[in-house]
């Protein structure tokens, strides 16, 4: 890089410059910019921050450098107003849809977000996607052997070894879509808001922000890991950044004061906060247990904390769907319709 070339920072989301070398230097000196702030110049792969750039790293020592002072969070991690710095980056976002929904997430220059393989619906041009080990959530320098342990992480849940990564390697703001898998609703969760930690079922996971951690929970009692629908494991999602869960049909929200009880269907709990009690209870009657309908055993959780519901699980939509399809002996069914009360024949007319 020569001492003519044309520099750019990045300050939020929007791109600075055209500047000298020199211009930049003496504007990091000032102070006006920190070894936290992205800088691009041409023959460099993308974004920066300005201390991993040997033109730049001097101006950040010696006596000539600015005044001892808090460093600003990179571009790929700015909060809003009087919040706290955390490591994953702050992303915005809008959901598209009602039944079949999908999230939009915008990234500044620099940032990245996580999805599960496959989940990508649109992406625009200045991002790049990477396929990885593991969550992602670990830096870039992390050896092989902590993406090793991720992606194993991850294979317990029951999900793919390896995730995506799509990072915003362009000088403007970009978008990527990523849509559900079927039908029901997207829930933005803030875990800033819920303690860092949130708690839900292995397939409700869709994208994150980068820096947000994928690992297991395991269930403490036998009787819920035995009985429970969603099984021994669950996810456990930690970090300070927003995660995207998906569930089917209507989701509901309730919030459980201390000691508050509420009982579900086992398949119906999607996510909660780490303070609630996840436990499994016997319906009580053998007669309600096996004519009933609804199982031998549901869900108990336990306040204080929040609880979200979803009004049709993914096994129970499956499980209608099989019992239609004729592999299983199932039958059309015509509604309204005399013919269809005819099973084969009335398949003649209608097209079927």
């Amino acid at each position: 890089m020569t001492e003519n070339a044309t520099w750019f920072v990045a300050v939020g989301g929007q791109s600075v410059g055209p500047m000298t070398l020199a211009d930049l230097i003496a504007a990091i000196k000032a102070g006006t910019y920190t070894a936290e702030t992205y800088a691009f110049t041409q023959g460099m792969a993308g974004w920066v921050p300005a201390r991993q750039v040997p033109e730049l790293a001097a101006a950040f020592s010696g006596p000539a450098a600015a005044p001892a002072a808090p460093p600003s969070p990179p571009v790929a991690a700015q909060r809003p107003s009087g919040a706290s710095r955390g490591s994953a980056d702050e992303v915005d976002y809008e959901i598209h849809g009602s039944e079949m929904q999908f999230v939009e997430i915008e990234l500044d220059p620099g940032e990245s977000a996580v999805a599960e393989a496959g989940a990508m619906m649109y992406m625009q041009d200045g991002i790049q996607m990477q396929t990885i080990f593991g969550d992602g959530s670990a830096s870039t320098g992390g050896g092989f052997l902590d993406k090793l342990v991720g992606a194993g992480k991850r294979l317990i849940t029951g999900e793919s070894l390896f995730m995506t990564v799509f990072t915003n390697h362009g000088t403007g703001k970009q978008r990527a879509a990523f849509a559900a898998p079927y039908p029901g609703k997207i829930i933005p969760m803030d875990l800033r808001e819920l303690g860092g930690q949130l708690i839900c079922q292995k397939d409700a996971f869709l994208c994150t922000a980068k820096g947000v951690a994928l690992s297991i929970f395991f269930q403490k009692k036998i009787g819920t890991a035995l009985f429970g629908g969603e099984g021994f494991i669950m996810q456990k999602l930690e970090g300070d950044g927003l995660a995207f869960v998906h569930a089917g049909g209507t989701i509901v929200e309730r919030r459980l004061a201390a000691g508050q009880v509420l009982r579900a269907d086992t398949g119906c709990v999607v996510a909660f906060e780490s303070s609630i009690n996840f436990d499994i209870q016997f319906v009580g009657g053998v007669k309600s247990a096996i004519f009933g309908g609804e199982g031998f055993f549901f869900a108990t959780l336990t306040g204080p904390g929040r609880v979200w519901l979803q009004s049709l699980p993914f096994s129970r939509l499956a499980g209608r769907v099989w019992q239609a399809a004729p592999q299983a002996g199932g039958a059309s069914k015509g509604e309204g319709s005399v013919l269809g009360k005819l099973g084969g024949i009335g398949g003649i007319f209608d097209g079927d």
